[in-house]
């Protein structure tokens, strides 16, 4: 689960910027707060991220997925690290980005953190926190020759090795869990089998089993999508053959057959949206397309390919197994989507939230973080003040965060959507709309008019 995440120097984020899913001591929806045996304060199962237009929402999103795959798979042998400081002041081109994670792995904490510029890594350390402790576990600095391991390593010789031969573009973490040393392998696994992020236009990653009928979540997803009245009756996995699909480019085709790997499918969408999902079955490469269908009016089934459906079926189908992936009792999932409202009513959006939020308890292990512009989920009867968080943009083009819970004076039984609209909070566009008329009609508008029209 995931604890707190910092970044500082990434886009327009300038200054250390804190999200936090630690509960505060607000009694609002108790019930659904997650209590790790043994730590103390209760974890959040929600966030919400508001703000308005280029405000930091989406970098937010972006920090967590650079962090994610740099982890997972580094950088290539002498080429870049893709960090994006902050642009607008010059001296932060060459500082270092920063990004740090305090995760909940079964019942042990671990603070995971790294800085890099965009030719190497300066910092990385790994530290266990306990009850009354602290262990550092490595650390790892700009010039340093020797790792600093935690005396429970003192023994293991291979460290050291790896630690030299870790590349400057690379992390420690990364390398050491390839070659195959586990100490630190359940947090490289928990980031990459427990974080999942979902952008606007992406679809949940193992989307693949949901054309697979033998799933039980093809089922439960079928006979949940239409109750959302979208007009699809179901959806189904079409074989398709291989020499009937047009691949923009040849080589394409060739780099599928000989990548394509058993058990692990590969997603290929085509600029017409289709979706082709390419497996392989011993030495045959076979494809299926993702299809609805409707009911038609003489109550015949209708085939419609999935780019003949509107933009709302198409981001409901998108964000479904995600959802259905986290009612799940036993789901241990961090999950982050980007722009979660894109293209659905306000209507769904708030359906989907309540379908997660019911099945969350004290026992749950499973959270959902989401950047939105829909004010009608600012509703403290579904989410507490705590769980929703403001970004806002100076006018420096610095971006910053801010929990709603910590603004004074704001109660449990206050309209927050009518407050955050009035721009108390921020985070809403600051629009120069008379300067804009002026601009157009500059003889029509010489002064803006006072409360009385005058």
């Amino acid at each position: 689960m995931l604890i707190r995440f910092s970044v500082e120097n990434w886009m327009s984020f300038k200054e250390q910027a804190v999200f936090s899913m630690m509960a505060t001591k607000e009694i609002q929806h108790k019930e659904r707060l997650i209590r790790p045996g043994g730590y103390r304060p209760n974890l959040l199962p929600v966030a919400a991220v508001y703000g308005g237009n280029a405000a930091g929402k989406t970098n937010l999103f972006k920090a967590l997925n650079f962090a994610k795959n740099f982890i997972l798979s580094g950088a290539q042998i002498g080429g870049m690290i893709g960090v994006e400081p902050f642009r607008l002041c010059q001296d932060c081109l060459s500082m270092p980005s920063r990004f740090a994670f305090t995760i909940l792995i079964g019942d042990k904490i671990y603070e995971y953190a790294f800085a890099a510029t965009r030719r190497k890594v300066v910092e990385e350390k790994l530290v266990c926190v306990k009850k009354t402790t602290e262990e550092l576990l490595f650390h790892r600095t700009e010039g340093d020759k020797d790792g600093h391991f935690a005396q429970r390593y003192a023994r293991d010789n291979r460290l050291q090795v790896v630690f030299e031969g870790t590349r400057d573009n690379s992390l420690f973490l990364t390398t050491s869990v390839s070659l195959q040393i586990e100490h630190f392998k359940p947090i490289y696994d928990w980031f990459y089998g427990t974080l999942e992020l979902v952008g606007p236009d992406s679809r949940f990653e193992p989307f693949d089993q949901f054309i697979d009928e033998s799933n039980r979540l093809y089922a439960m997803m079928n006979d949940i999508l239409p109750q959302f009245d979208t007009g699809i009756q179901r959806l189904c996995g079409e074989n398709v053959p291989l020499d009937s699909i047009q691949f923009p480019d040849p080589m394409l085709k060739i780099w599928i057959l000989n990548n394509v790997k058993e058990g692990f499918p590969l997603r290929i969408r085509t600029f017409a949206n289709e979706l082709f999902v390419f497996s392989r079955e011993g030495e045959e490469v076979k494809v299926h397309k993702l299809i609805t269908m409707h009911k038609g009016q003489d109550g015949e089934d209708v085939r419609f390919e999935i780019r003949q459906e509107s933009d709302g079926s198409q981001r409901m189908i998108d964000l479904m197994p995600a959802f259905l992936k986290l009612t799940e009792a036993n789901a241990n999932k961090v999950f982050v989507v980007d722009e979660i409202d894109r293209s659905l009513h306000s209507v769904l959006t708030r359906s989907l939230l309540e379908m997660y939020l019911n099945t969350c308890s004290t026992e749950t292990r499973k959270q959902l973080l989401f950047t939105t512009h829909d004010v009608t989920l600012m509703d403290q009867n579904l989410l507490r003040r705590d769980e929703m968080w403001i970004t806002e943009r100076s006018q420096e083009g610095e971006s910053s965060l801010i929990s709603i819970c910590e603004y004074k004076g704001v109660r449990n039984d206050n309209n927050l959507r009518g407050s955050y609209l009035r721009g108390r909070f921020g985070g809403i566009p600051n629009i120069l709309m008379h300067e804009i008329m002026r601009m157009i009609h500059p003889k029509a508008i010489t002064a803006p008019c006072d409360k009385e029209g005058k």
